[in-house]
């Protein structure tokens, strides 16, 4: 589990790193850039996250495929993969208009609007990188080269940093662009990602090789490519059957959320402010554990495809166990030294004082740690469970608390004129809650009888 873990971890950390400079050079730009990039941020990744999801559900098939021995149905199931995420870019162009306009009921001023708009939009228009980046990372992530990612994730991490710096302030004859700069720097970055994985999948050996089972197999040249890059109805049946409620589960998760997020920004700009802050350092703290869930499927799914469950179910507590020694590490900075934290976010020309940000921001994060040790459980087991095939549970279970329960107290807190710290507190219950559940779903095992491949399967009819 570490040995897999490990580089996703540093992998995440990387890309992490990237956001979290994003937010101090645009801190450090103006405040209007600051309020405007995670709330713009969050609504393109909640617009683009089925997509993603669906797309990368291919990895969990590629763990499966690597369990069984199966190296070829590997490649053929990350094709299947490509061709998913390929299919989403019309859609993801045509939710633009919508995305703007969910923006514009957030009743932000006039500036952070326009910020947010431009952010949002290319964000939007660039964002076929990210289900083409996770149909290819989760080749590596399944088989267990999670090194690969790692590798590709740090240098894409050192170009954004660099051209964050020259885009947003203008600097080594580059324009100065602001939060647009963030923008452009970041989807840049992304592609280079994508162009490094992609090259080192179409070199593999289990990659060549499959081409060469495709061409012992053709009768003609034109043959030999439509068998290496056709479509598999059947697999992509199934990838869709499993993976959209993944997707779906993802999207739900992050709408709720962002709608969280838009919602502070009727309660004041010194709340929007503090609640952006504290949510980016949120997620510098907390994108490890993602790399830990990532990990979690990739070595449950191998187990599963193995036909071992009992390592299977070893393998999904050992992550959750990690996961929780990491809180603990992490969550002690938080209390210990908050004002660390805050400091490195203070906006140039704010309207409120640095010691009343401190104070609010402090509150954010003690409670960001309590419940950081439920998180932490959900985020891991979720992803085992995932890696098992359990999606239909984890999506049912997501939509009803996320808009049955969160959304609601969320909207009738700040109609009734509460605090944002009281908004707060109403997420940390949240999270507390839905992690029992979660928790109950892994220790009953009924995720160890779901069939996701067939291992009798032919890679070619």
């Amino acid at each position: 589990m570490w040995r897999i873990a490990m580089p996703l971890i540093l992998s995440m950390g990387a890309m992490t790193i990237m956001q979290f400079t994003d937010r101090v050079f645009l801190a450090r730009y103006s405040s209007v850039s600051l309020q405007a990039a995670l709330p713009s941020g969050i609504l393109a990744y909640t617009m683009i996250c089925l997509f993603q999801s669906i797309a990368g559900y291919s990895g969990t098939f590629v763990a499966q495929y690597h369990g069984a021995k199966k190296p070829g149905h590997c490649v053929h199931a990350t094709i299947q993969g490509l061709w998913l995420a390929l299919a989403t870019w019309p859609v993801i162009l045509a939710l633009i208009p919508l995305g703007i306009w969910l923006m514009s009921l957030g009743g932000h001023a006039p500036e952070v609007f326009a910020a947010e708009k431009s952010y949002f939009i290319i964000l939007m228009v660039t964002g076929i990188i990210v289900p083409l980046n996770a149909a290819t990372s989760g080749y590596f992530m399944g088989i267990g080269r999670t090194r690969i990612n790692l590798i590709a994730s740090i240098i894409g991490c050192l170009i954004n940093i660099v051209l964050d710096y020259a885009l947003i302030f203008g600097v080594w004859g580059f324009p100065e662009l602001g939060i647009r700069g963030a923008a452009y720097a970041t989807a840049f970055s992304a592609f280079v990602i994508l162009a490094i994985q992609l090259v080192i999948f179409l070199r593999a050996n289990a990659v060549q090789n499959y081409f060469d089972l495709k061409t012992e197999a053709a009768l003609s040249t034109v043959h030999i490519r439509w068998l290496v890059w056709k479509p598999d109805l059947a697999l992509l049946s199934r990838m869709l059957r499993f993976g959209t409620p993944t997707g779906l589960q993802i999207l739900l998760d992050l709408a709720s959320f962002s709608l969280f997020v838009i919602l502070t920004g009727r309660m004041g700009n010194l709340a929007l402010a503090a609640s952006n802050i504290a949510f980016s350092i949120n997620h510098l703290a907390f994108a490890p554990l993602l790399g830990m869930s990532w990990a979690a499927a990739a070595v449950v799914g191998q187990h599963q495809g193995a036909r071992n469950s009992a390592a299977a179910e070893k393998a999904g507590f050992t992550a959750m166990r990690m996961g929780l020694i990491y809180m603990v590490l992490i969550g002690s900075t938080f209390i210990l030294f908050p004002h660390l934290y805050i400091a490195l976010f203070n906006p140039k020309d704010a309207v409120f004082s640095a010691q009343e940000l401190l104070a609010t921001g402090r509150q954010m994060l003690i409670m960001m740690t309590i419940w950081g040790f439920f998180d932490s459980i959900s985020i891991i087991l979720v992803g085992a469970l995932k890696g098992a095939g359990d999606t239909r549970f984890v999506l049912i279970y997501m939509a009803l608390w996320s808009w049955g329960f969160f959304v609601p107290g969320s909207i009738f807190i700040v109609w009734s004129g509460q605090s944002i710290l009281t908004l707060w507190l109403w997420l940390a219950l949240y999270v507390c809650l839905f992690t029992s559940g979660i928790w109950m779903r892994w220790k009953k095992g009924t995720w160890k009888s779901i069939k996701l491949i067939h291992h009798d399967e032919a890679l070619i009819p």
